[in-house]
Protein backbone atom coordinates (compact mmCIF):
# COMPACT_ATOMS: atom_id res chain seq x y z
CA UNK A 1 0.00 0.00 0.00
CA UNK A 2 0.91 3.37 -0.52
CA UNK A 3 2.79 5.05 1.96
CA UNK A 4 0.64 8.21 0.62
CA UNK A 5 -2.53 6.61 1.92
CA UNK A 6 -4.31 7.86 5.23
CA UNK A 7 -5.68 4.46 7.18
CA UNK A 8 -8.37 6.31 8.78
CA UNK A 9 -9.99 4.35 12.04
CA UNK A 10 -13.87 5.25 12.63
CA UNK A 11 -15.58 4.11 15.99
CA UNK A 12 -19.09 3.48 16.51
CA UNK A 13 -20.40 1.93 19.67
CA UNK A 14 -24.49 2.40 19.07
CA UNK A 15 -27.06 2.06 16.34
CA UNK A 16 -27.56 5.97 16.66
CA UNK A 17 -24.52 6.80 16.08
CA UNK A 18 -23.74 4.30 13.34
CA UNK A 19 -26.77 5.86 11.50
CA UNK A 20 -24.78 9.29 11.64
CA UNK A 21 -21.78 8.47 10.51
CA UNK A 22 -22.93 6.20 7.39
CA UNK A 23 -22.12 8.79 4.31
CA UNK A 24 -18.76 9.35 6.02
CA UNK A 25 -17.56 5.51 5.89
CA UNK A 26 -19.32 5.31 2.64
CA UNK A 27 -16.84 8.59 1.31
CA UNK A 28 -13.57 7.04 3.57
CA UNK A 29 -14.13 3.77 1.87
CA UNK A 30 -15.03 5.33 -2.00
CA UNK A 31 -11.27 7.88 -1.29
CA UNK A 32 -8.23 6.83 -3.44
CA UNK A 33 -6.32 8.41 -0.66
CA UNK A 34 -7.82 6.96 2.90
CA UNK A 35 -8.07 3.42 3.84
CA UNK A 36 -10.93 2.65 5.91
CA UNK A 37 -10.76 0.71 8.98
CA UNK A 38 -13.86 0.29 11.42
CA UNK A 39 -14.02 -0.17 14.84
CA UNK A 40 -16.99 -2.00 16.60
CA UNK A 41 -17.93 -2.08 19.75
CA UNK A 42 -20.62 -1.50 22.67
CA UNK A 43 -24.26 -2.02 22.01
CA UNK A 44 -24.13 -3.46 18.65
CA UNK A 45 -22.21 -6.45 19.77
CA UNK A 46 -25.02 -7.29 22.19
CA UNK A 47 -28.26 -9.27 21.34
CA UNK A 48 -29.95 -7.88 24.08
CA UNK A 49 -29.98 -4.35 21.73
CA UNK A 50 -30.33 -6.28 18.55
CA UNK A 51 -26.90 -6.92 17.10
CA UNK A 52 -26.40 -4.33 15.11
CA UNK A 53 -22.89 -4.96 13.94
CA UNK A 54 -24.98 -7.01 11.07
CA UNK A 55 -26.60 -4.18 9.40
CA UNK A 56 -23.32 -2.54 9.36
CA UNK A 57 -21.73 -6.02 7.24
CA UNK A 58 -25.21 -5.95 5.68
CA UNK A 59 -24.31 -2.64 4.21
CA UNK A 60 -20.86 -3.34 2.91
CA UNK A 61 -18.66 -2.39 5.46
CA UNK A 62 -15.75 -4.65 6.56
CA UNK A 63 -15.29 -4.64 10.66
CA UNK A 64 -11.93 -4.59 11.11
CA UNK A 65 -12.52 -4.76 14.93
CA UNK A 66 -14.91 -5.53 16.83
CA UNK A 67 -14.43 -4.91 20.84
CA UNK A 68 -17.04 -6.76 23.60
CA UNK A 69 -17.33 -4.15 26.45
CA UNK A 70 -21.02 -4.56 27.75
CA UNK A 71 -21.13 -6.15 30.92
CA UNK A 72 -24.09 -7.55 31.84
CA UNK A 73 -25.42 -4.80 34.20
CA UNK A 74 -27.74 -1.95 34.63
CA UNK A 75 -25.96 0.22 37.10
CA UNK A 76 -23.34 2.79 36.94
CA UNK A 77 -21.13 0.90 38.39
CA UNK A 78 -21.65 -1.57 35.30
CA UNK A 79 -21.08 1.24 33.01
CA UNK A 80 -17.73 2.21 34.45
CA UNK A 81 -16.30 -1.28 34.48
CA UNK A 82 -17.12 -1.39 30.89
CA UNK A 83 -14.67 1.95 30.37
CA UNK A 84 -12.33 -0.18 31.55
CA UNK A 85 -12.76 -3.26 29.73
CA UNK A 86 -12.99 -1.12 26.81
CA UNK A 87 -9.59 0.44 27.27
CA UNK A 88 -8.17 -2.54 27.21
CA UNK A 89 -9.81 -4.08 24.48
CA UNK A 90 -9.30 -0.71 21.94
CA UNK A 91 -5.23 -1.11 23.64
CA UNK A 92 -5.03 -3.69 21.28
CA UNK A 93 -7.18 -3.15 18.39
CA UNK A 94 -5.64 0.18 17.40
CA UNK A 95 -2.17 -1.33 18.24
CA UNK A 96 -2.81 -3.56 15.30
CA UNK A 97 -4.50 -1.26 12.62
CA UNK A 98 -2.04 1.38 13.77
CA UNK A 99 -4.03 4.02 12.37
CA UNK A 100 -3.18 7.86 11.43
CA UNK A 101 -5.92 8.73 13.00
CA UNK A 102 -8.90 8.21 14.82
CA UNK A 103 -12.74 9.78 13.56
CA UNK A 104 -15.34 9.48 16.99
CA UNK A 105 -18.58 11.41 16.99
CA UNK A 106 -20.52 12.56 20.15
CA UNK A 107 -20.20 11.63 23.75
CA UNK A 108 -20.54 8.01 24.89
CA UNK A 109 -18.86 6.22 27.76
CA UNK A 110 -18.06 3.77 25.01
CA UNK A 111 -16.20 6.96 22.52
CA UNK A 112 -14.64 7.75 26.01
CA UNK A 113 -12.63 4.45 26.09
CA UNK A 114 -11.62 4.88 22.95
CA UNK A 115 -10.66 8.02 22.84
CA UNK A 116 -8.34 7.94 26.20
CA UNK A 117 -6.56 4.91 24.75
CA UNK A 118 -6.30 6.92 21.23
CA UNK A 119 -5.14 9.80 23.23
CA UNK A 120 -2.32 7.88 24.91
CA UNK A 121 -1.32 5.81 22.09
CA UNK A 122 -0.02 9.45 20.31
CA UNK A 123 -3.02 8.44 17.55
CA UNK A 124 -4.73 11.93 16.36
CA UNK A 125 -8.45 11.98 17.08
CA UNK A 126 -11.01 14.30 14.90
CA UNK A 127 -13.91 14.62 17.32
CA UNK A 128 -17.56 15.35 15.62
CA UNK A 129 -20.45 17.07 17.65
CA UNK A 130 -18.38 18.69 20.48
CA UNK A 131 -19.71 21.58 21.75
CA UNK A 132 -22.91 20.67 22.41
CA UNK A 133 -25.38 20.29 26.25
CA UNK A 134 -27.23 17.73 27.38
CA UNK A 135 -27.54 18.30 30.86
CA UNK A 136 -29.42 15.63 32.06
CA UNK A 137 -27.18 13.08 30.93
CA UNK A 138 -23.35 12.11 31.96
CA UNK A 139 -22.67 12.15 28.34
CA UNK A 140 -22.58 15.69 28.47
CA UNK A 141 -19.29 15.70 30.75
CA UNK A 142 -17.96 12.87 28.50
CA UNK A 143 -18.62 14.96 25.10
CA UNK A 144 -16.28 18.02 27.00
CA UNK A 145 -13.91 15.29 27.88
CA UNK A 146 -13.28 13.79 24.60
CA UNK A 147 -12.92 17.58 23.15
CA UNK A 148 -9.59 17.37 25.54
CA UNK A 149 -8.47 14.74 24.41
CA UNK A 150 -9.16 15.50 20.40
CA UNK A 151 -6.58 17.57 18.40
CA UNK A 152 -9.36 18.23 15.49
CA UNK A 153 -13.03 19.28 15.79
CA UNK A 154 -16.16 19.25 13.83
CA UNK A 155 -19.29 20.90 15.13
CA UNK A 156 -22.45 21.14 14.24
CA UNK A 157 -23.17 24.79 14.70
CA UNK A 158 -21.45 28.03 15.26
CA UNK A 159 -22.21 28.42 18.50
CA UNK A 160 -21.07 24.83 19.49
CA UNK A 161 -17.51 25.78 17.73
CA UNK A 162 -17.10 28.62 19.68
CA UNK A 163 -17.39 26.60 22.74
CA UNK A 164 -14.84 24.43 21.81
CA UNK A 165 -12.59 27.25 21.41
CA UNK A 166 -13.65 28.54 24.53
CA UNK A 167 -12.45 24.95 26.30
CA UNK A 168 -9.08 25.70 24.96
CA UNK A 169 -9.26 24.44 21.45
CA UNK A 170 -7.16 26.47 19.08
CA UNK A 171 -9.45 28.00 16.48
CA UNK A 172 -7.91 26.85 13.48
CA UNK A 173 -8.19 23.10 14.50
CA UNK A 174 -11.97 24.05 14.97
CA UNK A 175 -14.30 24.06 12.13
CA UNK A 176 -18.20 24.62 12.26
CA UNK A 177 -18.91 21.40 9.78
CA UNK A 178 -22.96 21.10 10.66
CA UNK A 179 -24.60 17.59 11.95
CA UNK A 180 -23.29 15.15 9.73
CA UNK A 181 -26.99 12.82 10.13
CA UNK A 182 -28.16 15.53 7.90
CA UNK A 183 -26.21 14.19 4.91
CA UNK A 184 -29.23 11.45 4.72
CA UNK A 185 -31.47 14.10 3.29
CA UNK A 186 -29.70 14.59 0.31
CA UNK A 187 -28.17 10.96 -0.38
CA UNK A 188 -30.28 8.87 1.09
CA UNK A 189 -33.49 6.99 -0.90
CA UNK A 190 -36.58 6.56 1.73
CA UNK A 191 -38.89 3.96 1.59
CA UNK A 192 -42.59 4.56 0.90
CA UNK A 193 -45.15 3.77 4.09
CA UNK A 194 -45.99 0.71 2.31
CA UNK A 195 -42.59 -0.43 2.04
CA UNK A 196 -41.60 0.46 5.34
CA UNK A 197 -44.92 -1.50 6.54
CA UNK A 198 -43.68 -4.58 4.66
CA UNK A 199 -39.89 -4.40 6.05
CA UNK A 200 -41.28 -3.90 9.28
CA UNK A 201 -44.21 -6.93 9.04
CA UNK A 202 -46.37 -4.41 10.37
CA UNK A 203 -49.19 -3.12 9.04
CA UNK A 204 -48.92 0.78 9.00
CA UNK A 205 -52.43 1.33 8.47
CA UNK A 206 -53.28 4.65 10.64
CA UNK A 207 -51.41 7.75 11.52
CA UNK A 208 -48.44 7.04 13.77
CA UNK A 209 -45.97 8.10 16.27
CA UNK A 210 -42.19 7.60 16.33
CA UNK A 211 -40.97 6.81 19.94
CA UNK A 212 -37.30 6.59 21.28
CA UNK A 213 -36.91 7.17 25.50
CA UNK A 214 -33.73 7.05 26.72
CA UNK A 215 -32.98 6.79 30.88
CA UNK A 216 -31.42 9.92 32.18
CA UNK A 217 -28.16 9.39 33.74
CA UNK A 218 -28.08 12.82 35.26
CA UNK A 219 -31.12 14.57 37.56
CA UNK A 220 -34.04 12.99 39.42
CA UNK A 221 -35.83 11.45 35.92
CA UNK A 222 -36.78 7.90 37.09
CA UNK A 223 -36.07 6.00 33.89
CA UNK A 224 -39.23 3.77 35.08
CA UNK A 225 -41.93 6.43 36.32
CA UNK A 226 -40.82 8.82 33.32
CA UNK A 227 -41.51 6.41 30.68
CA UNK A 228 -44.83 5.14 32.23
CA UNK A 229 -46.09 8.57 32.14
CA UNK A 230 -45.01 8.47 28.56
CA UNK A 231 -46.63 5.39 28.18
CA UNK A 232 -49.74 6.61 29.60
CA UNK A 233 -49.96 9.72 27.26
CA UNK A 234 -49.99 7.47 24.24
CA UNK A 235 -53.06 5.65 25.50
CA UNK A 236 -54.61 8.91 25.47
CA UNK A 237 -54.48 8.82 21.46
CA UNK A 238 -55.85 4.81 20.87
CA UNK A 239 -56.20 6.48 16.96
CA UNK A 240 -52.48 6.28 16.82
CA UNK A 241 -50.21 3.65 15.99
CA UNK A 242 -46.74 3.73 17.73
CA UNK A 243 -42.88 2.28 17.03
CA UNK A 244 -41.12 2.00 19.42
CA UNK A 245 -37.27 1.47 19.23
CA UNK A 246 -35.44 0.00 22.57
CA UNK A 247 -33.47 2.37 24.71
CA UNK A 248 -29.32 2.53 24.69
CA UNK A 249 -27.31 0.72 26.65
CA UNK A 250 -26.93 3.48 29.51
CA UNK A 251 -27.51 2.39 33.19
CA UNK A 252 -31.64 1.82 33.51
CA UNK A 253 -31.82 0.98 29.95
CA UNK A 254 -32.46 -2.18 30.88
CA UNK A 255 -35.52 -1.31 33.12
CA UNK A 256 -37.02 0.30 30.28
CA UNK A 257 -37.13 -2.75 27.85
CA UNK A 258 -39.56 -5.54 29.82
CA UNK A 259 -41.64 -2.01 30.02
CA UNK A 260 -41.40 -1.62 26.60
CA UNK A 261 -42.25 -5.44 25.28
CA UNK A 262 -45.25 -5.74 27.74
CA UNK A 263 -46.89 -2.53 26.16
CA UNK A 264 -46.17 -3.73 22.84
CA UNK A 265 -47.77 -7.25 23.76
CA UNK A 266 -50.85 -5.57 25.13
CA UNK A 267 -51.30 -3.83 21.68
CA UNK A 268 -50.65 -5.87 19.28
CA UNK A 269 -52.75 -4.17 16.25
CA UNK A 270 -51.74 -0.59 17.15
CA UNK A 271 -47.98 -1.07 18.69
CA UNK A 272 -44.22 -2.57 17.33
CA UNK A 273 -41.60 -2.95 19.33
CA UNK A 274 -38.33 -3.13 17.67
CA UNK A 275 -34.65 -3.31 18.77
CA UNK A 276 -33.19 -0.69 15.91
CA UNK A 277 -34.84 0.21 13.15
CA UNK A 278 -31.31 0.70 10.86
CA UNK A 279 -30.64 4.46 9.62
CA UNK A 280 -32.99 4.21 6.25
CA UNK A 281 -36.05 2.82 8.24
CA UNK A 282 -35.36 4.84 10.69
CA UNK A 283 -35.30 7.99 8.77
CA UNK A 284 -38.16 6.84 6.66
CA UNK A 285 -40.62 6.18 9.59
CA UNK A 286 -39.43 9.75 10.67
CA UNK A 287 -40.68 11.04 7.39
CA UNK A 288 -43.94 9.63 7.67
CA UNK A 289 -44.71 10.17 11.19
CA UNK A 290 -47.38 12.51 12.81
CA UNK A 291 -44.41 13.11 15.10
CA UNK A 292 -41.44 11.80 16.76
CA UNK A 293 -41.37 11.38 20.64
CA UNK A 294 -39.15 10.89 23.49
CA UNK A 295 -35.59 12.20 24.71
CA UNK A 296 -33.37 11.18 21.67
CA UNK A 297 -30.64 13.71 20.30
CA UNK A 298 -32.20 12.90 16.72
CA UNK A 299 -35.32 14.28 17.44
CA UNK A 300 -33.89 17.85 18.23
CA UNK A 301 -30.53 17.10 15.66
CA UNK A 302 -32.01 15.30 12.24
CA UNK A 303 -36.01 15.26 13.07
CA UNK A 304 -36.47 18.92 11.84
CA UNK A 305 -35.71 19.00 8.79
CA UNK A 306 -38.46 16.69 7.56
CA UNK A 307 -40.87 19.00 8.88
CA UNK A 308 -41.61 16.48 11.38
CA UNK A 309 -42.62 17.86 14.96
CA UNK A 310 -40.89 16.21 18.28
CA UNK A 311 -41.94 16.37 21.66
CA UNK A 312 -38.81 16.17 23.17
CA UNK A 313 -39.27 14.80 27.12
CA UNK A 314 -37.83 15.93 30.11
CA UNK A 315 -34.06 17.12 31.19
CA UNK A 316 -31.63 14.58 29.30
CA UNK A 317 -31.61 16.63 25.90
CA UNK A 318 -31.46 20.36 27.44
CA UNK A 319 -29.20 22.96 26.59
CA UNK A 320 -29.03 21.53 22.84
CA UNK A 321 -29.88 24.24 20.18
CA UNK A 322 -33.52 23.19 18.35
CA UNK A 323 -35.58 24.35 16.02
CA UNK A 324 -39.19 25.62 16.41
CA UNK A 325 -40.34 22.39 15.77
CA UNK A 326 -39.20 20.82 18.77
CA UNK A 327 -41.68 21.22 21.96
CA UNK A 328 -40.23 20.65 25.38
CA UNK A 329 -41.78 19.11 27.90
CA UNK A 330 -41.75 17.68 31.78
CA UNK A 331 -41.69 13.79 31.82
CA UNK A 332 -45.34 13.62 33.31
CA UNK A 333 -48.43 12.25 31.51
CA UNK A 334 -50.37 15.91 31.53
CA UNK A 335 -47.45 17.51 29.61
CA UNK A 336 -46.69 14.75 27.32
CA UNK A 337 -50.40 14.92 26.22
CA UNK A 338 -50.61 18.70 25.98
CA UNK A 339 -47.23 18.72 24.01
CA UNK A 340 -48.66 15.74 21.78
CA UNK A 341 -51.30 17.34 20.68
CA UNK A 342 -49.98 20.79 20.45
CA UNK A 343 -47.39 18.43 18.19
CA UNK A 344 -50.08 16.62 15.94
CA UNK A 345 -52.15 19.73 15.66
CA UNK A 346 -49.35 22.34 14.43
CA UNK A 347 -50.06 24.96 16.38
CA UNK A 348 -46.77 25.47 16.95
CA UNK A 349 -46.58 27.33 13.84
CA UNK A 350 -47.98 29.15 10.89
CA UNK A 351 -48.86 28.42 7.56
CA UNK A 352 -46.12 31.15 6.32
CA UNK A 353 -43.50 30.02 9.14
CA UNK A 354 -40.71 27.91 7.68
CA UNK A 355 -38.75 25.65 9.98
CA UNK A 356 -35.31 26.31 10.34
CA UNK A 357 -32.80 23.62 11.62
CA UNK A 358 -29.64 25.31 13.23
CA UNK A 359 -27.75 22.01 12.36
CA UNK A 360 -26.37 22.44 8.59
CA UNK A 361 -27.52 21.80 5.22
CA UNK A 362 -26.43 17.99 4.77
CA UNK A 363 -23.17 18.27 3.24
CA UNK A 364 -20.84 17.52 6.41
CA UNK A 365 -19.40 14.22 5.30
CA UNK A 366 -17.08 16.09 1.92
CA UNK A 367 -16.06 18.89 5.34
CA UNK A 368 -14.83 15.87 7.53
CA UNK A 369 -12.62 14.57 4.68
CA UNK A 370 -11.42 17.73 3.83
CA UNK A 371 -10.40 18.24 7.72
CA UNK A 372 -8.90 14.55 7.35
CA UNK A 373 -6.72 15.03 4.65
CA UNK A 374 -5.45 18.13 6.12
CA UNK A 375 -4.65 17.04 9.16
CA UNK A 376 -0.57 17.70 10.17
CA UNK A 377 -0.86 16.09 13.99
CA UNK A 378 1.49 17.81 16.54
CA UNK A 379 1.36 15.40 20.15
CA UNK A 380 2.38 18.78 22.19
CA UNK A 381 -1.21 20.63 22.05
CA UNK A 382 -1.10 24.20 23.11
CA UNK A 383 -4.14 25.71 25.47
CA UNK A 384 -5.54 28.32 23.70
CA UNK A 385 -6.41 31.03 26.10
CA UNK A 386 -9.31 33.38 25.44
CA UNK A 387 -8.52 37.54 26.00
CA UNK A 388 -9.13 37.91 29.91
CA UNK A 389 -11.81 40.15 31.20
CA UNK A 390 -11.18 40.85 34.99
CA UNK A 391 -14.43 40.65 36.70
CA UNK A 392 -15.68 43.84 38.70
Amino acid sequence: MSKDIKKIAVFTGTRAEYGLLYWLLHDIQCDSELQLQLIVSGSHLSPEFGETYKQIEKDGFYIDEKIEILLSSDSAVGTAKSIGVGILGFSDALSRLSPDAVVILGDRFEALAAAQTAMILRIPIIHLHGGEITEGAYDDAIRHAITKLSYLHGTSTEAYRQRVIQLGEAPARVKNVGAIGLDHLKRAQFMAVSDLSASLNFELNKPYFLVTYHPVTLGEESPEASFQALLDALDAYPDYQVILTYPNADDGGRKIVPMLEAYAAANPERVLAIPSLGQVRYLSAVKHACAVIGNSSSGIIEVPAFDIPTVNIGVRQQGRLAANSVLHCAAIQSAIERTIKTAITRSYKTDSQAIENPYGKGDTSKKVIEMIKSLNFNPSKSFYDLPFKPTE
